[in-house]
């Protein structure tokens, strides 16, 4: 797959669109993407708010030829999502798998797209498998998930639930901003805000106001909300929102993720990783699966398995090459378990 980046990388390097006739490039799924698409989708990655004047300039089009390609990718579903960085605000991750009767997991997964605190939540393992992300502030919140709702929920077969001590991918998107179709185009690093890291080097969390809290239930519909209508949701004025804004960016403590589905852009099979790792080796392992373009999450868990990855792949035969090739050079690595998702209930905080 490596080769297949590569050439997404040319595609969307400055010199690929000439301003003025774009070329179109087949991948897949929902027909053809021109490269001022491809590199709009990459620049929203790297920068869910940045103004449409800003990327325009980037790729020498017009802003209104950079508006009107915005407005279609977002007919095919793309989205912006302002997600708070748990590990920032204190609040803890959750992955929770659970087995179900074969008739059952529908309805389980349509009950647990429907609560606020749970995203990413899919079917696996033949349809009697769901994985479900969850996000606490509590104990008590966690508490009344675990050992209250779920036990009380009719035809599981079981539930496994997974802290999640360290994430080593930045606030993730269906895709990888740096990987696969995209990679960076020359000399963009310098001039793009870092991504939200789930890092530990605040020692406190950040204490949010009644205003940032707004703030973030408000980006969360819609992270590419202008002032004005921040503004309003908030009860705050536009300057006083931009600085709020800029406060909750520089703390590290609010991130922009895309919601586009990578089926659009030919990556049809998502697979879950599950891996076990030596002792002592799991931050390497962990850091070296984020540098790898197929590889939208990894984070370091608990239970048998320390490592838990989510990648994105054209196909079963690339996963196949995947596993070969570069799971077997991780450091310490033991074992692997995958499980291909075989549809998704809820990405983000929006259902599909």
């Amino acid at each position: 797959m490596r080769p297949v980046s590569g050439a997404y990388r040319r595609v969307l390097s400055r010199r690929a669109w000439d301003g003025a006739n774009a070329r179109e490039v087949t991948v897949g799924g929902s027909g053809t993407f021109d490269a001022l698409e491809l590199a709009l989708l990459h620049a929203l990655q790297l920068d869910g708010r940045a103004a449409l004047s800003h990327i325009a300039r980037r790729v020498g089009a017009s802003e209104r030829t950079v508006a009107r390609r915005y407005s279609r990718l977002r007919t095919l579903g793309l989205r912006v999502v302002g997600q708070p960085v748990p590990a920032r605000l204190g609040m803890t991750r959750w992955l929770l798998r659970i087995h179900c009767a074969p008739d059952s997991a529908g309805p389980v997964a349509q009950a647990l797209a429907r609560r606020p605190d749970t995203s990413w939540i899919s079917l696996a393992s033949g349809g009697t498998e769901l994985y479900c992300a969850f996000t606490v502030s509590t104990p008590y919140e966690r508490d009344a998930l675990l050992l209250e709702t779920l036990p009380r929920t009719p035809r599981l077969v079981g539930v496994s639930a997974h802290c999640l001590l360290r994430v080593f991918t930045s606030i993730t998107s269906t895709w990888y901003s740096n990987g696969i179709p995209f990679g960076p185009a020359p000399g963009d690093e310098d001039s793009i805000p870092a991504a939200a890291l789930e890092r530990p080097e605040h020692p406190e969390p950040l204490a949010l106001d009644i205003t940032d809290r707004a703030l973030l239930a408000k980006l969360a519909e819609d992270g590419r909300a202008g002032l004005p209508e921040l503004a309003a949701a908030t009860g705050r004025s536009p300057s006083s929102i931009q600085r709020h804004l800029e406060h909750l960016r520089t703390q590290g403590a609010l991130g922009f993720s895309v919601d586009f589905s990578p089926q659009h852009l030919g990556y049809h099979l998502i697979t879950h990783l599950w891996l076990r790792v030596t002792p002592g080796t799991v931050s390497a392992a962990g850091h070296a699966l984020a540098t790898h373009p197929e590889i939208a999450f990894a984070a370091a868990t608990t239970g048998p398995h320390n490592l838990v990855a989510s990648g994105v792949f054209r196909s079963s035969h690339d996963l196949h090459h995947y596993l070969d090739h570069h799971i077997g050079s991780l450091p310490g690595i033991q074992a692997v378990e995958t499980a291909p998702v075989l549809r998704e209930v809820k990405r983000l905080t929006v259902r599909t």
